[in-house]
């Protein structure tokens, strides 16, 4: 069996030295898999994000996801709302799981091996995370999906990437979004946005750019850990961006 997995290892790393990331930390909100719908889940983009995703593994790349929830529940606009941010937060923590389902289904459609892992003890449907766990599986080829968040309320799911993307050990935290990295503005409010490919940590705390919640941010940062923002939403671009092509914006030091 130790064997076996040694193989396994020596192939992947092999079959991804043209690649320039080897583990990633997939980052999607719950909102895209809405696709153009007003809530919940669009199974054509879910079948495109396999796809995408398929591309990566197919090519040796260890992937993980963490997956969103607000396409079904937002904790804090339950919050504002009236409702127990605590409670409102477990809700949400539920959704991402249902997403990560979701995912977990499209992928294996896709022909792809996954595991979803979640921080909130539902084994009937999720593993429990446990690292060590996680890391056999991405060895082994299989794609890990991360769901209830940190398992904690007040956390968001960015938080939730960071965090995982740090114990898995993953090169880089890639942001999939539908804008094409980040801008000086808002490119779908302001038309003079101008979009920046390289950007350090330190400059997107000063010109106040808003890329993750301060807490994830600030977390990637003290790990040295870089981010990338891309449009998840064109074809092809997951592949170019793990092959080191400069698409996106990257957030590093």
């Amino acid at each position: 069996m130790l064997l076996q997995i040694k193989n396994i290892i020596i192939f992947a790393q092999l079959y991804t030295q043209d690649m320039q990331y080897k583990r990633i930390l997939l980052k999607l909100s719950g909102e895209a898999l809405m696709g153009k719908r007003q809530y919940g889940i669009d199974p054509e983009r879910l079948a495109d994000y396999a796809k995408e995703i398929k591309t990566i593994v197919d090519k040796g790349i260890q992937v993980a996801i963490v997956i969103g929830g607000g396409n079904i529940f937002r904790g804090v606009a339950g919050a504002s709302k009236g409702m127990d941010r605590v409670q409102g937060d477990h809700m949400g923590m539920l959704a991402t799981v249902i997403n990560g389902l979701a995912l977990q289904s499209a992928c294996e459609d896709a022909g792809i091996a996954t595991r979803l892992q979640s921080a909130v003890k539902i084994n009937e449907v999720a593993e429990p995370f446990i690292r060590r766990k996680a890391l056999r599986h991405l060895e082994k080829g299989r794609v890990v999906i991360f769901g209830g968040g940190t398992g904690n309320p007040y956390f968001t799911t960015d938080s939730a990437a960071v965090l995982r993307a740090i114990e898995i050990e993953a090169d880089v935290i890639l942001k999939g979004t539908r804008v094409d990295g980040i801008y000086t503005a808002d490119p779908e409010k302001d038309v003079e946005a101008t979009k920046f490919d390289f950007i350090t940590f330190d400059d997107v705390l000063r010109k106040g750019l808003k890329v993750m919640d301060t807490t994830a941010f600030t977390l990637s940062q003290e790990n040295e850990l870089p981010i990338i923002v891309f449009d998840m939403n064109k074809d092809g671009n997951l592949l170019k961006v793990v092959s080191g092509e400069n698409i996106g914006t990257k957030v590093n030091l």
